[in-house]
Parts: structure tokens; sequence; C-alpha cells
């Protein structure tokens, strides 16, 4: 796309839940540039219900292009930034007055979606042809994926065996214990404090040993342990020092990058004190999106800007069970089954977000 003459320049590295919303928002208020490895924007809490049903992934897996209609697309990873530049692997030097990162965590997948929709088809033939499965993890990721598996195929043995002493250690243990009888109930077995040495998993394997020495029978497995942050490529740029021990970016509460006017970070990369959720990162972004454009109204130093402040989420989780029922943490109260379920379970979110990028809910265009 041409260079628009007069208009400030926005690069948003990420196309995740919070860049690609930051992207569409600011694409006729400013030049913007979207960086992002991949040619789509995914509404990952739906990938696990793909698995299951890939023709979910039709409407949750989006080509950039369908709601950045204004905006250039560089399909790589940046690998440097400066005070005005953001340099790419693929050789890429693209100039801004404004940088939004939004890089969350590295995750391998294809560049293409329709190579991502085939994982999808993929995954759904190995759990279909098996009759045992062990998923490694007992955090939203497996949880939600026995749920589904167990709601779909009730036939299969489906076995969890996770490191921590209890389920959803990112919530309270009230919500841990309703979601391990509710799996116990669809009779998922459960193996807490117990790990699988990674460096000795192989496909095709089926007998597996425990950190406590017991073996689990099982056709096949699926990984579902915490994926690392994005940040490790700013460890070698100028912001290194704006990074935190766990190598989250440090940032106000305006959510620009402490003592940096022009550089904003958003979502699970950030060190805001929260829950790192999808919610939350949508709304880091309406935050950017609203303080960018009165800043690009008054100008780069306008120190009488109305800017927005953002306050960290109330400890609020739904995680879902299967299509129709759900565990949610609320500040005053934890409750399980189909309530929770009729705010999340059914559509998973999809549709809402999807017109939220400006797109039809249910319509897909290739």
């Amino acid at each position: 796309m041409e260079e628009q003459a007069g208009k400030k320049k926005v690069v948003v590295l990420g196309g995740g839940v919070a860049g690609s919303l930051v992207a569409k928002s600011l694409q006729f208020h400013a030049q913007v540039t979207l960086i992002d490895p991949k040619e789509y924007f995914e509404i990952t809490w739906a990938s696990l219900r793909s698995m299951v049903e890939p023709s979910f992934a039709e409407r949750s897996v989006i080509n950039h292009r369908d709601y950045l209609i204004n905006g250039n697309i560089i399909t790589s990873n940046a690998v440097d930034v400066t005070e005005t530049e953001v340099l790419t692997a693929d050789g890429h030097r693209i100039a801004f007055d404004y940088l939004v990162i939004a890089t969350g965590h590295a995750d391998y997948v294809p560049i293409n979606r329709r190579e991502r929709l085939d994982q999808f088809k993929d995954a759904n033939k190995k759990i279909k042809s098996a009759n045992s499965i062990m998923i490694i993890g007992g955090g939203p990721t497996g949880v939600e994926l026995a749920a589904e598996i167990a709601v779909d195929f009730p036939d299969k043995k489906v076995i969890i065996v996770h490191k921590g002493p209890r389920l959803l250690d990112f919530v309270g243990p009230k919500a841990a214990e309703k979601t391990l009888k509710w799996l116990e109930s669809k009779k998922v077995v459960v193996k807490l404090e117990q790990s699988i040495d990674l460096d000795e998993l192989t496909e095709g394997q089926k007998r597996y040993r425990t950190s406590n020495g017991e073996f689990v029978e099982a056709d096949c497995y699926f990984l579902c342990s915490g994926k690392p942050l994005g940040s490790a490529w700013l460890e070698e740029t100028m912001m290194k020092h704006d990074l935190d021990d766990d190598g989250r970016i440090k940032v106000d509460e305006r959510l620009r990058v402490n003592g940096r006017t022009n550089i904003f970070a958003i979502g699970d990369i950030t060190d805001i004190p929260e829950l790192k959720q999808g919610f939350a990162a949508q709304q880091h972004a309406e935050v950017v999106v609203k303080n960018l454009k009165v800043i690009i109204d008054g100008g780069r130093e306008c120190s009488q800007c109305r800017m927005e402040t953002y306050k960290p989420q109330f400890v609020m989780a739904i995680v879902s069970l299967g299509r129709r029922e759900a565990v949610a943490q609320l500040p005053l109260l934890t409750i399980i089954g189909r309530v929770p379920g009729f705010l999340k379970s059914g559509d998973l979110f999809v549709g809402r977000t999807r017109k939220q990028m400006g797109l039809h809910p249910d319509i897909v265009h290739d």
C-alpha cells in the first residue's frame, strides 16, 4: 500500500488478539503497518474446539487482509528496533512515529491460513483414531481440550498429567476443585504432581513414564504446557533494559513502555499484574487506540492531552467445559455448569470477536 502523505506512521508488532485490534482500529486514522510472522489473525481461545470440530476454525482463523483493508502487512518477524525504525528478518526497515508491541507468546504455527486449517483437521483425525489420549498440562488449555474431547467423544479415555498440586493454578482452589470433580464425572483421569519428560516424547510411543515412576498408556498425546513469551528478540535491542526478570515489558498506567513516549506494549507480554487473558488484551488494545488517537490529534508532545489510564482487571476467568458448561471464577463467587457455559461455551465469543474486527459474525471470505 502506498505511503499516505501527512499521516502519522503507526507500526504494530504482532497480529494476535491485541495487535490486530489496534491495527484495525487505527487504519483510517494513521498510516498503519502490521508486522506478523503469519498471514492471519487467530481467535486462539477457539483453537481447542477446532480440534474436535475443524469447521469451527473457518470463522476463527481470519486473514489479516480481511479486516485490515487500509494498512500495510509485512509477513515476517521483527529482529531489531530503534527509536524510529523496526527491522524485520526479511530485511524490511519500517519507520514509525509510534510503535505498539503486541508479540504475546512465541507460537510455532503455519504462515498461511489454509495450512493452519489443515492442522486442525490433522488433530481431529488424531483424536478420532485414538482410543486413549494423554494431555500434558492441566492449565486452561489442557483442561479445555480434555473437556472438549470428553464431551464430543465420551467413549475415549482421556488422561491429564499435570505437574502442579491442582488444576488451573492460575485461579483459586474452589474453581480447581469444581473442575476436577466435573472432569472425573466425565471419566477423565487426572494425575497431579507428575510430569512427563518432554525430551523423551515420540509420536507413536503409546507408553509414557511419569516423574514418579507411573506408566500412562495412551494412543497419542497433546502437549498443553505454557509457551514462552515473544520477547527474546528484544533482549538484543535497545529495549533490553525495558524487560523485567520474567521477560515482560515494563509499562506505565497508559501502557507506554516505561520512560518512552512513542512506544506502547499490550497483551500478555506486559508486566501488568493481572491474569493474562484475551479479554484483558482486548482492553489494553482499546486503551492504546484511544491514547494514540488523542496523541496524533494533539501532536507528539501533547502534554495537555487527556490520555486514558489502564486499570488491571479483576480476577475473573471463565474456562469452557465442552459445548454447554464452564467454570467461572468471579470476584466474589465461583460457579460451574450451564450458567457460565451460556456466556462462553456455545460460540466461545467467536461471533462477537469477528464483529469487533468489523466482520460478519458468521460469513467467511477466503
